[in-house]
Order: structure tokens, then sequence, then C-alpha cells
């Protein structure tokens, strides 16, 4: 197929039209009252539906272990 010599404004900006960009979600924890991204543990409390999924202070303690190695 051959390349059109030329593109009207219009045809321009209605194939831009799909090119937004979307806004972040953010969840509010229920417990902390933290924001997080929606479908994703909160890395403050660990926590992701109402469960403990990380221990976050575990966590930190091996990271600071490494640092000091």
């Amino acid at each position: 197929m051959t390349v059109r010599m030329r593109h009207t404004r219009s045809h321009t900006k209605n194939r831009r039209s799909h090119h937004a960009l979307t806004a972040i979600n953010l969840g509010v924890d229920k417990e902390s009252g933290s924001t997080h991204l929606r479908h994703h543990v909160d890395m403050k409390t660990g926590m992701y539906k109402g469960r403990k999924v990380i221990d976050v202070v575990k966590k930190v303690e091996k990271k600071l272990s490494k640092a000091k190695n």
C-alpha cells in the first residue's frame, strides 16, 4: 500500500484521539489509610485484601544486613 501524500488536521487528530493518558488509580488502605496502587501490595504495611502478605520489618532488616556486608 502506498503512503498518502497529505494528512488533514482532522484525520491526524482523530488518529491521535487514542493516545490520551489515563490517570493512575490509587487505592486507600483500610487499616493505615496510606495510598497504594490498585491490585498491588501496600509496601508500608505489607497488606493486600485485608491480609498480611509481606513481613515489611523482616524485609528491611534483611536489606540492612546486606548493606553492612
